[in-house]
C-alpha cells in the first residue's frame, strides 16, 4: 500500500511565481496536528549473507570550526572555573571523552581558506590576529594549530586536518606536514619542538582545502576544476613524500545544487585520482518548518548524492584503468528546518547558492569574540526533530558503508554535549548519535523493508535548496550492523510517519544462536522539546515495553516520529 504525501508545490508561472502554496490538508503535508489513527504495519528482514560493507568507526565523527561559540566559549574559555592551563574547559572535554568521539575534522570550514597557520604557532603574545573574511570575525589565534591538535588528544579523538588551498600554496602544505608529523632535524619539525611539542602529532588524514568549488570561498577554484585537480594532485604527492602514512581527501562539489555539479567533480578527479584516498562531500538538507516528511525524507537525497559521487569515482577508475577505488568522506552534513521563501530563480542554474555567502554588505562589521561573554550562547538545535534528522543521515551512511568511510556531523560536538557559559548537558541528539557509535559496529547489513510508503513531491526552500520528487519512501527507515567478532546485532529504525504509530515485525531468524536483548525508543510528543541544564532528562531513551518475541520474530510498536534500536546478542556456547 502506498500513501501519497502531497506537499504544497511551488508555482513558477504567472504573478505568483516563486511563491509557496499549500494545496492539501495538514495530514498530507506532514504537519503534526496531534491526531493518532490505527497503526500501520511494516516487516523488516535481515540475513547474515547480505552484508553491505565494513563500518568504519570514523563514520561517527564530528566537524568543528571557530564560528559562534563552539571554539570560543565551549572549547576555549580561560576564565571558566574548569579551565586547564591552556584555557580549555575540562567539563566540555570530560563530556566528549565520555561520549567516545572517534574522529574530528578541524579547524574548518570556510575559515581555513584564508587562515595562515604559521601565525597561530609559538608564544601567544607573538601570534598575529587576522580578519576572517568567511564569517566576518576577528581571529586572534588564541587557539592555534598546536592547540587544536593537543585538545583533540585530550578528548581522545583522531584529528583530521583541513589545510588552506584557497590562499595557501604547495610549499605551505609541505611545511605544515613537516611541522606536524616529522620527528625532527628540519627547520619546521625543530620549531615544533622548540615550541614545546617534542613528539610529532602523526596526523593521518588531511583535507585538501574546503569547498573549493564554492563561489563564496576565498581563492575559489569554481572556474578552474582542472587547476584545482592539478594542485590537489601535487599537494597530495608532496605531503605523502613528507610522511608516507598520510592519506588525503580532495574536495567534491560543496553542494549537489550547484550548476556545475557533477561535471566539476569529474574534471577534478581526472587530475588527481591516483594520488588521493577520499572524496570530501558536504550537504545540508533543508525542510519547511513542521514538515517532518521533508525532513526525514532527506536521507533519500543524501543517498542520491552518494550514488552519483561513487559513480563518478568508478568512471574515472575505469577510464584510467586504476586498481585504486576511492572512498567517500561525508565530512560536513546536517538537517534543518527553515521557512519557505519565494524562489527568484527556479531550477538549477548559475544563481543557485550564490546569495548564501557571496554577498557584499557595506554595513556589516567584524565580530570580536570574547569566550567569556558571547552574545549567543545557545545553539538553535538539539531538539527531538534535530535528533531524528541527524540520525536519518547516519542511517543513509550505514546503507552505503562500503563507500562512505568518514562522516562528520557539523553539529556533532553540540549533539554529544550541549553547553552554555557555565554548564554541560546532553541534548536529545546525543542518544541516537551515541547509540550508533556504541552499537553500529562491524558490518552494515541489508534490511528488507516491506510496508506502506509515501511520496514526496518536488519542493523548494529557496534558490539554494530545490528538491526533486521522490516516490515510494518507506515510512520505516532502517539500517543494521552485525559485529561477528563480538557476537552482536543491532537494528536501527526511524518511524517517519508524522501521524501514526507503526507495528513492526523484525525477522532476524537467519542469525542462528542469537537472542533478543532489548528494544530502546526515543520519543517525545513535542518535537520542539529540548533538554536543558535545569531539565536534562526531558528527552531520554526508554525501553520499548511493547517489544516481544512472537512466532520466531520480534514485534513492537514504534511511536510516530521516533528513534528505535533493537539489540541482539549471540548466545554463549556451554562448555562440556
Amino acid at each position: 500500500m502506498k500513501i501519497n504525501y502531497a506537499h504544497g508545490f511551488l508555482s513558477f508561472q504567472g504573478e505568483k511565481a516563486g511563491t509557496c502554496a499549500w494545496q492539501t490538508s495538514a495530514k498530507k503535508a506532514g504537519v503534526n496536528m496531534g491526531g493518532i489513527v490505527m497503526a500501520k504495519k511494516t516487516k523488516l528482514t535481515l540475513h547474515p549473507k547480505y552484508a553491505i560493507g565494513e563500518i568504519s568507526p570514523r563514520l561517527y565523527g564530528a566537524f568543528m570550526e571557530p564560528i559562534g561559540t563552539i571554539v570560543n566559549g565551549s572549547m576555549y574559555n580561560p576564565k571558566h572555573p574548569t579551565a586547564d592551563a591552556q584555557g580549555f574547559r575540562r567539563d566540555f572535554m570530560d563530556a566528549l571523552r565520555e561520549a567516545g568521539l572517534p574522529a574530528l575534522r578541524l579547524p574548518g570550514g570556510n575559515f581555513v581558506s584564508g587562515w595562515e597557520w604559521k601565525d597561530s604557532i609559538g608564544p601567544m603574545e607573538q601570534r598575529k590576529a587576522h580578519l576572517d573574511l568567511a564569517w566576518f570575525q576577528y581571529i586572534p589565534n588564541d587557539v592555534g594549530h598546536d592547540e587544536y591538535l593537543q585538545w583533540a588528544e585530550k578528548i581522545a579523538t583522531e584529528p583530521m586536518y583541513t589545510i588552506n588551498l584557497g590562499t595557501g600554496t604547495l610549499q605551505d602544505a609541505i611545511h605544515i606536514a613537516e611541522y606536524t608529523n616529522h620527528p625532527g632535524g628540519t627547520y619546521w619539525s625543530d620549531l615544533r619542538r622548540q615550541y614545546g611539542r617534542e613528539e610529532p602529532y602523526q596526523v593521518k588524514t588531511w583535507y585538501l582545502g574546503n569547498e573549493m568549488d564554492g563561489p563564496w570561498q576565498i581563492g575559489s577554484w569554481e572556474k578552474d576544476p582542472r587547476g584545482y585537480g592539478v594542485l590537489a594532485n601535487e599537494v597530495s604527492k608532496a605531503m605523502k613524500w613528507v610522511d608516507g602514512r598520510i592519506e588525503t581527501a580532495v574536495c567534491a562539489s560543496s553542494s549537489p545544487f550547484l550548476d556545475h555539479y557533477p561535471q566539476w567533480d569529474l574534471e577534478v578527479l581526472q587530475e588527481c585520482y591516483n594520488s588521493v584516498d577520499f572524496v570530501s562531500m558536504h550537504h545540508y538538507h533543508s525542510a519547511a518548518p513542521g514538515n517532518y516528511a521533508q525532513l526525514l525524507g532527506g536521507s533519500a537525497y543524501i543517498e542520491d548524492y552518494i550514488n552519483t559521487e561513487a559513480a563518478l569515482c568508478d568512471f574515472v577508475q575505469a577510464k584510467m584503468r586504476s586498481p585504486r577505488k576511492l572512498m567517500l568522506s561525508f565530512d560536513e552534513y546536517g538537517t534543518m528546518m527553515r521557512p519557505l521563501e519565494g524562489i527568484r530563480h527556479p531550477g538549477w542554474g548559475p544563481y543557485n547558492l550564490y546569495h548564501t555567502h557571496y554577498a557584499f554588505r557595506p554595513d556589516r562589521s567584524y565580530v570580536r569574540h570574547d569566550p567569556d561573554n558571547m552574545e549567543q550562547r545557545e545553539f538553535p538545535t538539539g531538539d527531538m526533530a534535530d535528533a531524528l534528522g541527524s540520525a536519518s543521515v547516519l542511517l543513509a551512511f550505514l546503507r552505503h558503508a562500503d563507500r562512505v568511510k568518514i562522516g562528520c556531523m557539523t553539529r556533532g560536538l553540540a549533539a554529544l554535549c550541549r553547553t552554555d557559559r557555565e554548564h554541560v548537558w546532553r541534548s536529545a541528539s546525543y542518544y541516537p548519535f551515541h547509540q550508533l557509535m556504541e552499537y553500529g559496529r562491524g558490518r552494515s547489513m541489508q534490511v528488507v523493508v516491506e510496508g506502506e510508503t509515501f511520496d514526496l513531491p518536488a519542493y523548494a526552500v529557496d534558490d539554494t535548496s530545490q528538491y526533486p520528487e521522490k516516490e515510494g519512501l518507506p515510512f520505516v527507515d532502517a539500517a543494521a550492523a552485525y559485529d561477528e567478532e563480538n557476537g552482536t546485532l543491532a537494528v536501527f529504525a526511524i518511524n517517519r510517519d508524522w501521524e501514526n504509530d507503526t507495528e513492526v515485525e523484525l525477522d532476524c531468524s537467519a542469525f542462528t544462536g542469537f537472542r533478543f536483548v532489548e528494544a530502546i525508543q526515543l520519543y517525545s510528543d513535542d518535537l520542539d522539546a529540548k533538554n536543558t541544564f535545569e531539565n536534562p532528562d526531558r528527552i531520554q531513551p526508554a525501553v520499548n515495553a511493547s517489544a516481544r518475541e512472537e512466532d520466531g520474530a520480534v514485534k513492537a510498536t514504534l511511536k510516530r516520529l521516533s528513534w528505535n534500536v533493537f539489540r541482539f546478542e549471540k548466545e554463549k556456547e556451554e562448555k562440556v
